[in-house]
């Protein structure tokens, strides 16, 4: 008895048409040898993270280089996907990304793409393993520009300019904008490390944005510092540890 092979789910994302045309011609020349269908496209991050949580991918085709949001960045937001899909990027020439990759063995497809690589790359993709995140944020240089928060079926993208404070809770991380709160599953201190430029660290279970910081007060009990740390657009006043009481003196 033959076993039927289960076609591939290809999903492209690129912002540029003619590059996501031309992944479309080379995946139809594929399909003579190899079952695949292309389930979805999408522009930018923001379009792909929408459609990838109705419709189901094995692989994504993804761009390196797009506006807003890089394909790395957007990497790791798909992978709060119940089933987060295996990823090929796809890059111009480009020095650091090619042998970040190849040293991780991370696949990718050079532009402009050849049919006999890309073939060769859906084939591997059917035994691959989708990229863990802490590979990819090595990978990237940058910080991230947003947090993504799986809720109700969706990932919602915050931009972490809009972020006033982080505080962990449990197992979980209060992520605070001026609107609303969110919960996400992240260590503290990695985003402390990821975001130090923009966030300074008030207790060991809470970093605030600096930006946001508008002054300081007497309060807090007996356990801490006895200064109280007033955020932009916040009403409660949040404790700071006595370890970190030096920043009173420093913001000030």
């Amino acid at each position: 008895m033959t076993m039927i092979e289960l076609a591939l789910r290809v999903f492209i994302v690129d912002d540029e048409t003619p590059a996501r045309n031309r992944l479309r011609e080379l995946l139809h020349d594929c399909s003579d040898q190899l079952a695949l269908d292309i389930v979805g496209e999408a522009a930018n991050g923001q379009e792909a993270l929408d459609k990838m949580v109705e419709v189901q991918a094995d692989v994504v085709l993804m761009d390196i280089r797009m506006p807003q949001m890089d394909g790395i960045e957007l990497a790791q937001h798909l992978q709060k996907l119940d089933k987060p899909p295996v990823i090929i990027f796809t890059t111009a020439y480009d020095s650091y990304a090619i042998k970040a990759f190849e040293l991780r063995a991370i696949d990718y497809l050079l532009k402009p793409i050849r049919l006999g690589r890309l073939f060769d790359a859906l084939t591997r993709a059917r035994d691959a393993v989708p990229i863990q995140t802490e590979v990819l944020r090595e990978l990237l240089p940058e910080p991230r520009k947003h947090l993504s928060i799986h809720e109700r079926g969706k990932i919602h993208l915050v931009p972490i300019e809009d972020v006033l404070f982080l505080r962990a809770e449990l197992k979980y991380i209060t992520v605070k904008t001026a609107e609303r709160e969110y919960l996400i599953e992240e260590s503290l201190t990695a985003l402390e490390k990821e975001f130090i430029a923009r966030f300074v660290r008030i207790h060991r279970n809470c970093i605030v944005a600096k930006e946001a910081i508008i002054g300081f007060q007497r309060g807090g009990d007996e356990n801490e510092s006895g200064w109280m740390v007033k955020l932009k657009d916040v009403e409660e006043s949040l404790p700071i540890s006595r370890r970190q009481q030096y920043l009173v003196k420093e913001f000030k």
